[in-house]
């Protein structure tokens, strides 16, 4: 078998300064690498600069074919090279319209995830309007291909393919809920003819876009009304479908708070576990270490009847990095 071969493209232009983050890059754009030494490379790299404990990326790495432009950054923890790792699948907001998977909310998120001992892939996806055709519903199918390809090379990464979740912020979360509450082939941007599962063990939803009419954004385009509902995450969910983690700022004015708690109820109806994470007076888009004077976190818990209250996970501290790995560590393990 002929070893799979990375040939990295040009570096993005949205890049984050990713010095204070701790990232150590494992090569320069249009190096080939060959992806089975990939974790082995960056064993390597740990040993020779283990001090601040840094993770280490392979930038621009082609999973959609050679004719898109859009590409995925690979994220290895350190220490030595595992077999069993579980993954998480990043993906950024912008929009729809932009954004970018080096932007430094997502190199943010996608260090800090690393660092606790898990292998991150941050994905691009195909942007634009609402009016541009080849949009909707491609931009679901490249994040669920994302997966995918996760889950093809597995064993090249490292990567244990039954133990993989998906993350994202803003428009970002609304795609990684499509990817883990909508059917990967029939669903929305689904492939019925995929190789490879889409499905995921895991959703953290970071104040994503739920409802397009409440967000702006009006119907998807070239959707009829009748599969409208199909495009709405609250109407995917079922009780067969991965846990889900929510967090969101009760100050965020891009998207309101109120869609994460039409979420949260539509989850309870489905009878789907979940944690709500609310970190007070927080602004949209924020990374795992919400900062701000005053600012904390609380849980909000849903009874059996679907009335909202207050959680034990309160706390003065608003960050939100120990709920976030307490959940990946009951969903995919560490």
């Amino acid at each position: 078998m002929r070893p799979f071969i990375l040939l990295l493209a040009a570096a993005s232009v949205f890049a984050a300064d990713t010095s204070k983050l701790g990232i150590r890059e494992l090569a320069k754009p249009g190096e080939a690498v060959e992806i089975a030494k990939v974790p082995a490379l960056a064993a390597v790299a740990y040993a020779i600069d283990s001090s601040a404990s840094p993770v280490f990326r392979l930038s621009d790495v082609a999973f959609l074919g050679t004719e898109r432009k859009e590409k995925l950054d690979l994220y290895f923890p350190p220490g030595a090279a595992r077999s069993d790792c579980p993954a998480v699948v990043f993906i950024h907001g912008g929009g729809f319209t932009g954004g970018d998977k080096a932007e430094y909310r997502s190199a943010s998120v996608s260090a800090d995830l690393c660092r606790a001992g898990y292998v991150v892939v941050s994905c691009n996806y195909v942007l634009g309007s609402k009016t541009k055709e080849g949009v909707w519903p491609q931009n679901i199918a490249d994040c669920r291909n994302a997966v995918r390809w996760v889950r093809a090379h597995a064993k090249e990464l490292g990567v244990d393919p039954a133990r993989i979740a998906v993350a994202g912020g803003s428009a970002g979360g609304y795609l990684a809920l499509m990817v883990g509450l909508s059917d990967d082939r029939t669903g929305p941007g689904g492939d019925p003819s995929a190789k490879f599962s889409a499905k995921v063990s895991g959703v953290i939803d970071m104040y994503g876009v739920v409802s397009f009419a409440k967000h702006g954004k009006g119907d998807v385009p070239g959707v009829s009304a009748e599969a409208q509902q199909a495009y709405l995450p609250t109407y995917q969910a079922d009780m067969r479908d991965p846990p889900v983690l929510i967090l969101h700022g009760t100050a965020d004015t891009t998207v309101a708070i109120s869609e994460s708690d039409e979420l949260a109820a539509a989850l309870v109806i489905a009878k789907l576990r979940f944690d709500y994470i609310r970190v007070t007076d927080a602004p949209h888009t924020f990374d795992l270490h919400p900062k701000g004077k005053g600012w904390k976190r609380d849980r909000i818990d849903y009874d059996t009847t679907g009335v909202p209250g207050m959680g034990k996970d309160a706390s003065d501290n608003p960050d939100v990095t120990a709920p976030t790995l307490e959940f990946l560590s009951r969903t995919i393990g560490k």
